[in-house]
């Protein structure tokens, strides 16, 4: 069974620092792309970062530029978020969700999807 697991989600305080993981079962992640969704209550889901099947292009938000940084590790079959200087508007449920090869921005592109990590900041 085709799987990704997240993992790493939680409670900070704001300028704090979170790092989520993306872990896939049943399937390799050399040929994929993993973007990194999120979306809070009431809004819209949004793209927030995407590394391409071999880690050559990263994408990222306008709003997290800067604080954001994603990474891969195919010997692993994961794929990490790593959040710094987070803010209370970064709070939402965090999804990563696969595609062959290259990013997208649009999230129905994407054909494997994760069951979501909360991401709360808060004081």
């Amino acid at each position: 069974q085709l799987q990704l697991v997240e993992s790493g989600g939680g409670l900070v305080q704001p300028g704090g620092s979170l790092r989520l993981s993306c872990a896939a079962s049943g399937f390799t992640l050399d040929d994929y792309a993993i973007g990194w969704f999120r979306q809070a209550p009431g809004k819209e889901r949004e793209g927030v970062s995407c590394i391409s099947s071999r880690g050559v292009s990263a994408y990222f938000a306008d709003s997290v530029k800067g604080r954001f940084t994603i990474s891969r590790d195919n010997a692993k079959n994961t794929v990490y978020l790593q959040m710094n200087s987070l803010k209370p508007e970064d709070t939402a449920v965090y999804y990563c969700a696969g595609k062959a090869y290259s990013c997208n921005n649009s999230g129905s592109r994407y054909g494997y999807w994760g069951q979501g990590t909360q991401v709360t900041v808060s004081s």
